[in-house]
């Protein structure tokens, strides 16, 4: 059962030499033959490329090395396809880009490479993460592995399936409104958004510049504190990149007291409509911080009222911008006409699905002459102010603790035909990223029939990742839903 593995387990076990490198990518790869053929996690792998880097592993594992230089050395890890892989595919999930081959590494798959990780695999997304499902990949539908009858949440759907049905010990994916912390609650695994800027967007497939952050889907809270170490700092490739020390996250991981942490439950999050079992496993996990010694109190974030409005248009409107790129001129997929406006919207009309369509038409529209005041300009002031409520509210708590989602995970099809159903998917998450500050997800129990894992959410301040490891390290060591192992992992 090597694939069950965490990180830390794994690299003790490298460390020893009792098991290789080839070893623990072998076990990955047999379980991404037994199990992916029902999750369809992946896109596509280059099993050669995987095995001829596990082997480089070993020589540096057999030559001693690795340790604080080369943390995760020998570790399996695969990639939302999303991250430009130098040789490797890069398709957003979208026909738009069949055939790209990325020509560089992004700077997190450097990041991780400088680290000693095996890079292997395209998991699969909602295209040019534009969802909440996966179910707008331009291919198939990833399927929950504690459900296959339901989806894994989105846009990084493919990463959260493929840590829960242990095909890989640890994946990246981004997240723009949820994309990481949502999957990961409704598959029962750890996800982390950074603060923004915390890590390099340098090489991420654009979708809104001013919201995406990449960040981890571990088995543990411990493996996300290490692989954010892995890929945190500055970066002068990314103009946004944040020019503040990394912490050591692992030092943050203390015990099980949370005396004198102060945490604040949102006011306006107390909404009717919710799963009464979701609700019922989140107030369950607020009164266990509380018994670990942590002080509950009610904050206000008055304006997330508005949150999900104001994305909406800010979201759409930076895709319109950044999916101008793909015309069929230069790369991708290439439809002719007679003319450059013919070639473009022929291109673009057949490489683009219809969520895709959808928010570049609606981005398109806010930001025309005569609605940009009315819509774009509006929304960025709202949006001020939605970061202001979170300012003033950890002006009095450490961290503030929400569901991740309302809803477990629900059935593929059931929310196809209605898109504001999906979008409020990610009403609990849309808030962290108008405002950019990080958030995590870490499983909190299950509904009953059917069991399906539930989320809880910790939103912290700005570059306030060590506090969250610090909280969800104790709430993971006092309970045993991290332990609990999905029928096809």
């Amino acid at each position: 059962m090597l694939h069950r593995l965490t990180i830390t387990g794994l690299a003790g076990r490298l460390a020893s030499g009792e098991v290789s490198a080839t070893d623990a990518l072998e076990a990955c790869l047999a379980q991404v033959d037994r199990v992916d053929g029902e999750v369809k996690a992946f896109l596509s792998m280059d099993r050669e490329d995987a095995r001829r880097q596990a082997r480089e592993a070993d020589v540096e594992l057999a030559a001693g090395r690795g340790g604080g230089t080369r943390p995760l050395l020998g570790v399996p890890i695969a990639l939302k396809d999303v991250l430009c892989h130098r040789g490797q595919p890069v398709g957003c999930a979208s026909r738009i880009l069949e055939g790209y081959v990325s020509p560089y590494d992004a700077t997190v798959v450097a990041r991780l490479k400088a680290a000693g990780a095996v890079l292997f695999g395209r998991l699969n997304m909602d295209e040019f993460a534009m969802g909440s499902s996966t179910e707008n990949s331009a291919y198939w539908t990833t399927l929950n592995p504690w459900d296959t009858a339901r989806i894994p949440g989105g846009s990084s759907g493919g990463c959260a399936a493929a840590v829960a049905a242990n095909e890989a010990f640890a994946t990246i994916g981004s997240d723009t409104g949820g994309s990481i912390r949502q999957p990961a609650a409704l598959c029962g695994c750890v996800g982390l958004k950074p603060t923004y800027g915390r890590v390099s967007r340098h090489g991420l497939v654009a979708f809104a510049s001013s919201l995406d952050q990449i960040g981890p889907f571990t088995k543990t809270v411990g493996d996300a504190a290490l692989v954010m170490e892995a890929i945190s700092g500055h970066d002068p490739l990314d103009s946004t990149s944040l020019d503040e020390p990394v912490p050591r996250y692992r030092e943050a991981l203390g015990g099980a007291s949370l005396k004198g942490v102060k945490l604040g439950v949102v006011k306006e999050f107390q909404l009717g409509g919710m799963d009464p079992e979701v609700d019922a496993a989140f107030r369950a996990a607020v009164r266990h911080l509380e018994g670990l010694g942590a002080a509950v109190r009610e904050v206000s974030l008055p304006h997330s009222e508005h949150a999900a409005a104001t994305y909406y248009i800010i979201a759409p409107a930076e895709a319109s911008a950044n999916l101008a790129r793909f015309d069929g001129v230069r790369y991708g997929r290439r439809m002719e006409g007679v003319d450059a406006f013919e070639l473009n919207s022929k291109t673009r009309g057949a490489g683009f699905g219809p969520e895709v369509k959808r928010r570049v038409i609606l981005g398109t529209y806010v930001l025309s002459s005569g609605y940009y005041d009315a819509y774009y300009l509006r929304a960025q002031k709202v949006r001020a102010l939605i970061r202001g409520d979170f300012e003033r509210a950890f002006g009095e708590v450490d961290a503030i603790v929400t569901p991740t989602t309302p809803t477990p995970a629900f059935k593929v099809g059931e929310k196809a035909s209605d898109p504001l159903q999906m979008y409020l998917s990610d009403i609990f998450t849309i808030s962290c990223n108008l405002a950019g500050n990080c958030g995590m997800s870490v499983p909190c129990g299950f509904t009953r029939s059917p069991r399906l894992p539930v989320g809880m959410q910790l939103l912290g301040r700005p570059l306030g990742e060590a506090e969250l490891f610090r909280i969800a390290h104790a709430y993971e060591q006092t309970t045993a839903w991290h332990r609990e192992v999905a029928p096809l992992g």
